[in-house]
């Protein structure tokens, strides 16, 4: 399993970005992918997912804001995120266990190594 995390950079406090991770060495469509990220303060903190079938689910702080969104022929996920806020600031990891629904927690066996997100004016 190889999950590789792209897009992050240094944007303005209500700016977006869009963060995609590309997968390999699994079965794509019939997988839950979740996004996860880790900050100073607060250590991992899971952000959103999507089931095998499309489902998605939120951290309430990022509902409304981001949207996570999966490509099954490009085998790529991707964290649409918008109205950031300095909050925001942490690295950003895909992560994965192979299960085909969301749990919305940090335990996962398979991650990428992260992209920076830095929200500053």
């Amino acid at each position: 399993v190889q999950l590789v995390e792209s897009g992050g950079g240094l944007v303005q406090p209500g700016g977006s970005l869009r963060l995609s991770c590309a997968a390999s060495g699994f079965t794509f469509e019939l997988v839950a992918l979740n996004w996860v990220r880790r900050t100073p303060g607060k250590g991992l903190e899971w952000v959103a997912g999507i089931s095998a079938g499309d489902i998605s689910e939120y951290l309430h702080s990022v509902k409304g804001r981001f949207t996570i969104s999966r490509d099954n022929a490009k085998n790529t996920l991707y964290l649409e995120m918008r109205s950031l806020q300095t909050d925001d600031t942490a690295v950003y990891y895909c992560a994965t266990d192979l299960r085909a629904w969301v749990s919305p927690r940090t335990g996962f066996t398979y991650w990428g190594q992260g992209t920076q997100v830095t929200v500053s004016s």
